[in-house]
């Protein structure tokens, strides 16, 4: 079995056929998907998807690029909503200067808090960084040490091996997407090939980043199986195993997930 441990199910790129996505997805394996949430401000969107089928969970956070929208959000509300049986994880939080669509101040206080979330509800924050490599590395550190650990995943990894090792040092998981089935990712599968086997996932991001041979369409959870495949190969292991080491990963980290939400 796999899971899609990272995906956007609620976006209206899904809303015309998303029995369809589903079913295409359990008839690839992938027995569980993990829909992430970007505002707190439309979670009910989400949870309403993760409602109508056993087998997906969702998060509840915001999104980097939303942090401006959602500075009112609270610690609190964000603990409230997580009490729901189908909220597993915070996130996604962090820091992306590539696009900066909100001040990188409000980006760092969102983060801080969804990682004190993380830390209050003992579930795990799922981390988006790009271009943001030392200012994140950085953060997750400085709470480590302030606050005492938690746990995360470096979600859609594109950082350096920098990033990934300090990540890893603190307990934080790696999850890989359809980026690394590009041909020009050969850095990217340097740093894969040498995680340890117990940190990392795989995902999708769908409806974004589709792996070969489906770039530039549209991504969805079936998909995540050429992206482990690929890490397989990489990692010079059979698939069967990179499904089983991922995910036994994501049980391990993203525990509240019930076995029966496990097709």
């Amino acid at each position: 079995m796999l899971v899609d441990s990272h995906c956007h199910l609620d976006f209206p790129d899904f809303a015309d056929d998303i029995e369809a996505v589903i079913g295409r997805a359990s008839a690839r394996g992938v027995g569980h998907m993990l829909t992430i949430s970007t505002r707190v401000k439309r979670h009910d969107a989400v949870r309403v998807v993760t409602e109508r089928f056993e087998t997906i969970t969702c998060s509840v956070g915001t999104h980097p690029h939303a942090a401006a929208e959602e500075q009112d959000v609270t610690l609190a509300d964000l603990i409230r909503k997580a009490e729901h049986p189908k909220v597993v994880a915070i996130g996604e939080a962090g820091l992306d200067y590539h696009y900066q669509f909100s001040p990188r101040e409000a980006q760092e206080r969102g983060f801080r808090m969804h990682i004190a979330a993380a830390r209050e509800t003992r579930l795990p924050l799922v981390i988006h960084s790009r271009s943001a490599d030392e200012d994140t590395a950085r953060i997750l550190e400085e709470e480590t040490l302030r606050g005492g650990p938690f746990s995360a995943v470096l979600h859609c990894y594109t950082g350096g091996p920098d990033l990934a090792r300090r990540g890893v040092a603190i307990g934080a998981y790696v999850s890989f997407s359809g980026i690394l089935t590009f041909k020009n990712s050969h850095d990217l599968r340097a740093i894969a090939a040498e995680l340890p086997a117990d940190r990392i996932l795989v995902e999708t991001d769908a409806p974004y980043l589709a792996p070969q041979p489906w770039r530039g369409k549209r991504n969805e959870p079936a998909y995540v199986a050429e992206t482990a495949r690929i890490l397989a190969e990489i990692r010079g292991v059979s698939e069967d195993a990179i499904a089983r080491q991922t995910t036994a990963n994501f049980c391990r980290l993203f525990s509240k997930v019930p076995h029966s939400a496990l097709g």
